[in-house]
């Protein structure tokens, strides 16, 4: 049984801190592996159940590699091939656990609009909205993701400057705002698949994602 270390103590002043540490060992359908140190959190702005999961070892003066990673039902449990996430979500532990750093699991099913609204924009998706103008048309943000919490768990962690690794420009730009120091953006690899092309090119060309158009089929 991994071992918890936990902190009930009651929180009075409106800090945010780890409430408890536990390891978990992960496994991959692929067959990779890597071992996990899982933070849990008091006093996050949103009131999320948020994750940080300490990955590999940083080496002495160097910058933790991290990766904010969007909760994806759909994409990271059962593979759904019409998003990028699940592939996204694999490559990130193995690169960061070969670099040394943190993926931070964040609980914003569909870019902030939660699992059934994302179901019904897959529906309009299907009629020819892309994955934004399919938020919208439902009256939702285009994207609703705030990454408070996320500055705040680096916080807590004793992280204030980083790598991150994502295709996404406003994540960098969110934590730059609030405090962390993005030494610099490393992009993901480009998953993509017939099923999720039209994703990755809306994402490309209607918010700055960094995906090679070139790469792209179809």
């Amino acid at each position: 049984m991994p071992q918890v270390q936990q902190n009930d103590s009651p929180q009075t002043d409106g800090a945010v801190r780890v409430r408890a540490r536990v390891r978990i060992p992960l496994a991959f359908p692929d067959g990779y592996r890597a071992e996990a140190e899982v933070s849990t959190f008091h006093g996050l702005a949103d009131g999320a159940e948020h994750l940080a999961l300490a990955l590999g070892t940083v080496p002495e003066g160097a910058t933790p590699l991290v990766r904010l990673h969007s909760e994806c039902l759909t994409g990271d449990v059962f593979g759904s091939a019409r998003c990028d996430c699940g592939p996204q979500l694999r490559e990130a532990v193995e690169r960061i656990a070969t670099a040394g750093g943190y993926l931070l699991y964040l609980r914003q099913e569909g870019r902030g609009i939660g699992l059934y609204n994302k179901l019904d924009a897959y529906a309009l998706q299907d009629s020819g909205l892309d994955t934004y103008d399919a938020n919208t048309a439902l009256g939702l943000p285009e994207d609703g993701r705030d990454y408070t919490a996320a500055a705040q768990m680096l916080g807590a962690l004793g992280v204030d400057g980083i790598d991150l690794l994502s295709n996404n420009p406003d994540k960098d730009a969110q934590l730059a705002a609030l405090g962390v120091t993005v030494r610099r953006r490393v992009p993901t690899g480009v998953h993509v698949s017939e099923s999720n092309v039209r994703y990755l090119r809306a994402k490309a060309e209607r918010t700055g994602h960094s995906i090679e158009l070139s790469q792209l089929v179809g």
